[in-house]
């Protein structure tokens, strides 16, 4: 039997959080803004998510939308204060212009979370080269703490990018220099792709909208939440 897969659910705050938990949610990614595709929440709302469970919060630092690192000093005072507040998991990363890793932006950020674990999320989906991007990052003194790619393979989503998705699992169980970071499946993502993604090995999922189906503007439906914990703890890997 395969390992219970992790399961991360987007959080735009406190009722979304317990939402997310009761339906069996394993660790929730924390932003807000969603129209920017998920920005640095206030620190305020970290501090009542943190009071209103107990599961694992990866706080996102991202100022604007895209995927360049605008004003990096802010951000890191952004992060400083979040650290402050008792945040230990985080969600970033940039890219240069020409979709190489902004590696002077990320080594800014990962001094002042000092050794934090944190999800490099799906700028690897807007790389130039995403096996030059890990290996990159492998081997970047800034990439301290990386232990997690989100992606979908490709900027259209996981329907599109599945093989991409295959592929690197095998490369990553082969224990490929770049690839140790878990892979964290998200964007797109739908149940039916969750046979074949477990039977390859992958073990981490990510839902924003799917957990959400009367939309953005609605909160967490524990519901929806507790049929994709139920799919997976069906699906063998």
């Amino acid at each position: 039997m395969s390992k219970r897969a992790l399961l991360e659910v987007i959080a735009l705050g406190p009722q979304d959080a317990v939402a997310a938990q009761a339906g069996g949610a394993d660790r929730l990614e924390l932003v807000t803004d969603m129209a920017a595709d998920g920005l640095t929440p206030p620190r305020a709302t970290f501090a009542a998510v943190r009071a209103a469970v107990g599961l694992p919060l990866r706080v996102m630092l991202r100022a604007t939308d895209g995927f360049a690192a605008g004003a990096v000093g802010a951000l890191c005072e952004e992060a400083e204060a979040l650290r402050a507040e008792g945040a230990e998991e985080f969600v970033l990363g940039f890219l240069t212009p020409d979709g190489r890793p902004d590696l002077a932006a990320l080594a800014a950020l990962t001094e002042v979370i000092d050794g934090c674990r944190w999800t490099f999320h799906r700028a690897i989906d807007r790389a130039a080269d995403r096996d030059a991007l890990r290996k990159e990052l492998a081997a970047a003194a800034g990439a301290t703490g990386l232990d997690t790619y989100l992606t979908a393979g490709s900027a259209q989503g996981v329907a599109d990018g599945l093989p991409t998705l295959l592929a690197e699992q095998a490369r990553t169980a082969a224990g490929e220099p770049g690839y140790a970071p878990q892979i964290l499946v998200g964007g797109g993502l739908g149940l039916g792709h969750l046979p074949a993604l477990r039977a390859a090995g992958l073990d981490a999922f990510h839902i924003g909208g799917a957990a959400r189906p009367a939309g953005w503007s609605a909160p967490v439906d524990a519901a929806a939440v507790a049929q994709w914990r139920e799919a997976l703890d069906r699906a063998m890997g």
